[in-house]
């Protein structure tokens, strides 16, 4: 059975309800070989998988090559998203035309294209979004045909609603989870009504929503999930979305009842961000090929029901809510 599939704001391409997030296969989650994750990204393609977003600062570079030598090897439908902009200071001053054009094409040879799918900002300051000068330096890039459309990737609800504000924006990225409820309210509504795609970033609240993690779990010193506990290198709200691990843990506790017979908690915590009005697609990372294959087979999935969705938001309004949603 093919996976559904849904169209991405306005690149007017249609891409599966699920992707693939590349982040695991260039950096900070310890290390994966080019081998492992060649054999990824093949399974997440063999099991219907069209979308796969990565990014510049992944590895420096590396995510992004290996995905070009799958392009070199894929003669099938595939749209590649990337991100530019986290290899420099994060000062607006460096989000300008000739930058974009230096990211631009490093990012063509790593991928080995002649135009990008799709270039997003990643995470930008907050002044990009209110700064027209940017916006009209990628509406040139595009015009020029050496990217085909452009988005945002944004940390916060606010800055996602000015990212859909602007005219040619294609798509935002935004986290969206069982533990991240907030782009609910305004975000999707908003980009729907402006034909914005939605593509849902961390799914699994790096891997908490997985339900194999427990408080004896230790992740490697090259994990951010161990380093970026307290927003040491990033925000913070990108490591377990956010959410103190202790709590984390006790959340999915009280989810996993609620897992539908045959599907496992992961599957069901994808199946339960598929089923929001809006999303477009929703990107788990994987480290493996048996993972890739576990997240494409969440969209199978019956919707879930409207109680099922009722008792997600109680879990988060009693022990998410305060740590979270005001933040983000």
């Amino acid at each position: 059975m093919a996976m559904e599939s849904r169209t991405l704001g306005r690149t007017g391409r249609s891409v599966g309800v699920i992707g693939l997030g590349a982040w695991q296969l260039g950096a900070d989650w310890g290390q994966v070989d080019e081998a492992d994750a060649l054999a990824t990204l093949h399974a997440a393609l063999e099991s219907g998988v069209d979308f796969i977003d990565t990014a510049d600062v992944y590895g420096d570079g590396r995510s992004e090559q290996i995905i070009g030598r799958l392009l070199r090897e894929h003669d099938g439908p595939l749209t590649v998203a990337t991100k530019m902009g986290r290899r420099m200071p994060q000062e607006p001053e460096n989000y300008n035309e000739a930058n974009f054009r230096g990211w631009a094409e490093r990012s063509r040879r790593n991928l080995g294209v002649d135009r990008l799918d799709l270039v997003q900002l990643h995470c930008p300051p907050d002044p990009v979004y209110h700064d027209d000068a940017i916006f009209d330096a990628l509406d040139t890039l595009v015009a020029e045909g050496g990217i085909a459309a452009y988005g945002v990737s944004v940390e916060t609800s606010a800055q996602a609603l000015a990212a859909i504000a602007r005219p040619n924006t294609a798509s935002v990225q935004i986290i969206l989870n069982a533990f991240r409820l907030k782009p609910l309210a305004e975000v999707l509504p908003a980009a729907r009504a402006a034909g914005v795609g939605i593509i849902a970033r961390v799914p699994l609240a790096s891997g908490l929503l997985s339900g194999k993690y427990t408080r004896e779990t230790t992740f490697g010193a090259d994990d951010h999930r161990n380093y970026n506990r307290h927003g040491a290198a990033f925000d913070v709200g990108e490591t377990f979305s956010g959410v103190d691990y202790e709590t984390g843990l006790e959340a999915v506790e009280r989810l996993r009842p609620l897992v539908p017979a045959g599907a496992t908690l992961a599957q069901f915590a994808l199946r339960w961000i598929i089923d929001q009005p809006g999303v477009s697609v929703v990107i788990p990372g994987a480290r493996n090929a048996e993972q890739a294959h576990a997240n494409a087979a969440a969209a199978a999935l019956a919707p879930l029901d409207q109680d099922t969705h009722k008792a997600v938001q109680a879990v988060y309004d009693e022990l998410i809510r305060p740590q979270v949603h005001d933040r983000w």
